[in-house]
């Protein structure tokens, strides 16, 4: 069986279904440059829990949680089947390293999830769940995540870490869908693209102290979160290779990595 690489992307704003821009070109086109995964772990900066939690809906409903865009984003679904046996051996393997797991059996996708995937794999018959975030732990804590869960890939499960590169939510509509990103945000950019490159570890978990322009890019952390997760999941030392770089409305990143 191939051993999948963990995928770290930004989902950018909620209406990129809707746009033609690079990073939709990038999608519909990742999920060929591998393996068909046996199933998908979903990492969303868009579930924050307390604790790691995991989705065991046999069934997993779309979930629109935005406000302000077009209707026709609210009309549509992403109808994959859930992955209950995968969402019960992701607790497991949580649980028997020390991470106190919950499970929701009602969770849907989130559109972290369900946008990305819809570009990937629009047919829709992968099964797929989703782990929560916990943007109190931090860093280390969302890299032991993912190291605890990288056994997962050598059995045909794609964990798909969907967050942003950069994400200022309040600067969000101050530039057009293809302006040209702020010195700002190409700072924080290509010092994340070159710690990711030099393998610098100590240094991407230590990014609000170190990166240029870190509090300005991520005022909260949760957006970075998943990077650490697929991170984590790649291994020990996984070769990192960036897979995109492109920018929507000024201020995202649409920047993504594969860790293996």
């Amino acid at each position: 069986m191939t051993t999948l690489p963990a995928i770290f992307i930004s989902h950018g704003s909620p209406d990129l279904l809707l746009q033609s821009v690079p990073a939709v070109d990038f999608l519909k086109q990742l999920g060929t440059q591998f393996s068909k995964p046996n199933a998908i772990l979903v990492v969303s900066a868009h579930w924050l829990t307390q604790n790691p939690t995991v989705s065991c809906a046999p069934e997993v409903p779309t979930i629109h949680d935005f406000g302000g865009f077009s209707p026709v984003l609210y009309q549509m679904k992403y109808g994959a089947p859930g992955a209950p046996a995968l969402a019960k051996q992701v607790a497991t393997v949580l649980s028997d390293v020390g991470f106190d797991v919950a499970t929701d059996v009602n969770r849907g996708l989130d559109h972290g999830a369900w946008e990305p995937l819809m570009l990937m794999y629009p047919n829709a018959t992968i099964p797929v769940t989703q782990l929560s975030i916990q943007p109190r732990m931090g860093t280390r804590h969302h890299l032991s995540l993912g190291r605890a869960l990288a056994q997962l890939r050598e059995e045909g499960v794609l964990i798909l870490a969907s967050g942003a590169a950069t994400h200022n939510l309040r600067m969000f509509g101050a530039y057009d869908l293809n302006d040209a990103p702020p010195d700002w945000v190409t700072g924080f950019d290509r010092w994340l693209a070159e710690a990711i490159a030099h393998n610098d570890t100590e240094a991407l978990l230590n990014y609000r102290q170190e990166a240029p322009y870190a509090i300005q890019n991520h005022p909260t952390d949760e957006h970075l979160l998943p990077l650490f997760v697929a991170l984590g999941a790649g291994g020990e030392t996984p070769q990192r290779t960036q897979l995109h770089s492109s920018f929507t409305y000024g201020v995202f990143s649409m920047a993504a990595y594969a860790f293996a």
